[in-house]
């Protein structure tokens, strides 16, 4: 698990870098942002630092940050009740993302697949079927669907990203992984 001063030091770290990229925060925001280490314990590897600007029944934007290299694990967005599922665009504002995404044709990415990766998982890579890249530079989007599995890594400069989505049930999303826990790994 992350200690309180370890997410402190990525609170600060992640501030900065949004500070760098042009992006503001305020007091509460920055004392809200979220450290997620998913459960895992190795934040510098698999994690997301999250600033939630807003996330109501309506719509949700956030600022994700990566540091160099941090992965963010594969997950989809389900369908529950009346809710379809969320649909999110990232748009990168500073540093590099390299977005993998599900194929409508395939199921789990093969050996050949992961050759073409830009980048690899950085532990558990079983866990890591989505295979087609986005290659992601400030300025660039990419829109994903519903309940589509994905995963998403920063390049060697790290990476902000706006999300703007659909309403965001983090509890509900679902990651390829079992030994994740979204909620037990946000602070």
């Amino acid at each position: 698990m992350t200690s309180e001063t370890e997410r402190e030091r990525a609170r600060e770290r992640a501030a900065s870098m949004l500070a760098d990229a042009g992006v503001v925060l305020t007091d509460d925001e920055r004392a809200g942002m979220e450290v997620v280490d998913y459960g895992l314990g190795d934040l510098e590897s698999v994690g997301t630092e999250i600033v939630v600007y807003v996330n109501d029944d309506r719509y949700c934007a956030k600022e994700l940050v990566l540091f160099p290299g941090q992965t963010c694990p594969e997950h989809r967005h389900p369908p529950f009740d009346d809710y379809p599922g969320k649909r999110e665009t990232f748009r990168c504002r500073a540093g590099e993302v390299y977005l993998y995404v599900e194929t409508e044709d395939a199921d789990d990415a093969s050996a050949s697949d992961r050759d073409g990766w830009s980048v690899s998982p950085p532990m558990r890579e079983e866990f890591y079927t989505a295979s087609e890249e986005i290659h992601l530079e400030p300025g660039d989007q990419y829109t994903i669907p519903p309940d589509t599995r994905h995963w998403f890594v920063a390049g060697e400069q790290g990476a902000v990203v706006s999300e703007f989505s659909s309403p965001s049930y983090d509890e509900k999303d679902v990651f390829t992984d079992p030994e994740i826990d979204r909620m037990a790994g946000s602070y």
